[in-house]
């Protein structure tokens, strides 16, 4: 699952299980695989330029970008990063991770996905394409031995789902405040590549966030509750572990002229501290739809 789940920047997610292989990993390999269903139109275009430390019981242990462009009949999203710190002396590791598709109907359509991750272990790269809300194909490579105990990934699983890195984009419903709470009551179905699993969000409240440049302002708390499918062994620690979280919280905020709302603070308990992954650049920007900027 570690090498497989990437959607906040790669490689962080990398660098954190890598710090934390052992009794603390089990509780980090959601860094990975946040992923929001989409239920509401984007309406506007806009922009994110984002920079993000994660940090194991405090101490710094990988750093990474993500950057978000949605445009009036497209989008497009990557992320990249790697490990820091001490870590990086004992357990390095990197990746990038990327994420494209179009708009139609101000909806988000994903197409095409991809990620690699690298550590002192081994090298994976993914890659798939999707119609429809459909995955039409996949690969990992090296292809990953045969496990009898893994659940079966159906042709049924692989319909109605999205991509880890458009997944991570929150529509929020309606026309009022997009950080109202019912943008956190929602659940989706998410493919990476190898699993099929539901991430399901509850309201917890609001707080208020502050990124070194940029964004500082209101934030929407949500709870995170994982829900394994498909493409899993189960009895493997780090699966039950995330099954049995309760206080797993990210901090969402939004992409100006837009109503998307992506995470800017991830907690995660673990055996060793809170796995945190939180942005400390966040510079958004509206901008012009295609037909406005013509006529200027």
């Amino acid at each position: 699952m570690t090498g497989s789940a990437v959607s906040l920047p790669v490689a962080l997610a990398t660098a954190v299980a890598s710090a934390a292989r052992g009794a603390g990993r089990c509780g980090l390999l959601l860094l990975g695989v946040l992923a929001i269903a989409p239920s509401d139109p984007a309406h506007a275009q806009g922009s994110l330029d984002a920079r993000y430390e994660a940090t194991l019981a405090g101490i710094p242990v990988g750093k990474g970008v993500w950057r978000i462009d949605i445009g009036d009949d497209q989008y497009t999203a990557s992320a990249s990063g790697g490990s820091s710190g001490l870590l990086k002396a004992f357990a390095g590791g990197d990746g990038t991770g990327a994420s494209q598709g179009r708009v139609v109907n101000s909806q988000l359509q994903p197409t095409n996905y991809s990620a690699s991750t690298t550590t002192s272990r081994k090298s994976e790269s993914i890659r798939m394409t999707l119609a429809g809300g459909a995955i039409k194909e996949f690969s990992i490579l090296p292809e990953p031995p045969v496990d009898a105990d893994r659940i079966p990934v159906t042709e049924a699983h692989r319909r109605g789902v999205f991509d880890p890195m458009t997944g991570s984009l929150v529509r929020a419903a309606g026309a009022g405040d997009p950080l109202a709470a019912d943008s956190c009551r929602t659940t989706t179905a998410i493919f990476d590549g190898r699993m099929r699993y539901d991430l399901r969000l509850e309201f917890k409240r609001l707080d208020t966030v502050k990124a070194e440049k940029g964004y500082r302002g209101p934030a929407l708390v949500c709870a995170i509750y994982f829900s394994p499918i498909s493409g899993y062994i189960a009895d493997r620690a780090a699966i039950k572990y995330l099954v049995a979280q309760r206080d797993m919280e990210v901090w969402l905020v939004p992409i100006a002229g837009t109503r998307i709302l992506v995470p800017f603070r991830l907690k995660i308990p673990t055996p060793l501290g809170n796995a945190v992954l939180e942005a400390t650049q966040f510079v958004t920007a509206a901008t012009a739809p295609r037909a406005a900027s013509k006529t200027q």
